[in-house]
């Protein structure tokens, strides 16, 4: 075969002279111009200290005329306190603020956030004692209180999945929220050992304190040995996916019944690492095998564009147990994406076209 040479011509006419962040097309030429500020020139990625999403950073950001000025705030909450198993998820936040480059582009919901929303790393939640389980949820409770009076929306990234809980009662505590929770456990079981507070419960008691309404919640990618302590789940109303019917289903069923539970009201969102299978992400502290895959879990968040997304967290990343870092990596897209979801969120203040 022949190379057309007109077409050839044409082309070079176009692009031969073309700096990289010239573009032709009126929708990439916008992104483009979010993201070149000077000619072709860009931030190098492995340059200047890490931050999520290589967000601006904040120092002691999280502060109320801060919040205020932002759509989304990127936190950190690194408490790993109430693991039942392998500790080291308070390592997490560190580990997806280190993966190098993820977006600026979603090219499945063709935005590009950073240059539509107004976000920052405003920094770590303190807390008072890093040996006090039930001090560190409070600590975390009175902090997202207080980010829910400025009306920003706060992905945080942890952390055990016990933070979710003191999360939720800080953001709803004017008003329940449903939810959308993507893990292999569905974190509702009882008291052990004399804590209410551990990694397995944070959901029972969201619902308990009526800050998560459980008719409006879904669990998808839920398996694994610990389905009997799951009651809770179940006799309260909540809609329970297993990871084997997820596939059964087909995703955009699965998307279909999460957008009828959760409807048009206030929606938090939830993912765990070990709804992956550990083929995927090894790197967490309660690993179970037959998860979903990464390709599944972008599909799923893209699927869930304008929801009333009022916050959300990525929770359970352990990063020593996976040399490969596969599992920060996978994380930090998933920040990404629920970052992209902000842009088409009723709760979000910048009017984004």
């Amino acid at each position: 075969m022949t190379i057309d040479r007109d077409f050839l011509e044409d082309l070079r006419k176009r692009f031969g002279s073309a700096a990289g962040g010239e573009m032709e097309d009126p929708h990439f030429r916008a992104v483009a111009a979010s993201v070149f500020k000077d000619g072709d020139s860009r931030k190098w990625p492995f340059a200047d200290p890490a931050t999520f999403l290589d967000a601006r950073f904040i120092e002691n950001g999280l502060r109320p005329e801060v919040l205020e000025a932002l759509d989304v705030a990127l936190i950190g909450v690194p408490m790993d306190l109430g693991v039942t198993n392998r500790a080291g998820a308070r390592l997490g936040p560190r580990a997806v603020r280190a993966v190098e480059r993820v977006g600026p582009y979603e090219h499945v919901l063709r935005v590009a956030p950073m240059g539509g929303l107004k976000v920052a790393d405003v920094g770590d939640v303190p807390m008072r004692s890093r040996f006090g389980l039930a001090e560190c949820h409070a600590d975390i409770e009175a902090c997202y209180r207080m980010i829910a009076a400025t009306g920003v929306i706060p992905l945080s990234v942890g952390g055990d999945h016990s933070i979710s809980g003191a999360i939720l009662k800080g953001l709803a505590a004017s008003q329940p929220v449903g939810m959308i929770h993507i893990d292999a456990h569905c974190d509702t079981a009882g008291p052990y050992e004399g804590s209410k507070f551990h990694h397995g419960a944070p959901f029972r008691e969201a619902v308990l304190a009526g800050v998560l309404d459980p008719k409006r919640t879904i669990q998808i990618g839920i398996r694994g040995g610990g389905e009997y302590l799951w009651e809770f789940s179940f006799a309260a109303g909540m809609t329970v996916i297993h990871a084997e019917e997820v596939a059964e289903m087909g995703l955009k069923a699965v998307i279909a019944k999460a957008l009828e539970v959760v409807g048009a009201g206030p929606t938090y969102l939830s993912f765990d690492v070990d709804s992956l299978d550990p083929a995927f992400a090894p790197g967490t502290g309660t690993p179970e095998v037959g998860g979903l895959q990464p390709r599944e879990v972008l599909t799923l968040l893209r699927g869930f564009k304008g929801i009333n997304l009022i916050g959300g967290d990525v929770v359970e990343i352990a990063p020593q147990y996976d040399n490969t870092t596969n599992t920060a990596q996978i994380a930090a897209q998933v920040l990404f994406e629920l970052l992209c979801l902000a842009m088409f969120s009723p709760a979000v203040r910048t009017n984004v076209t």
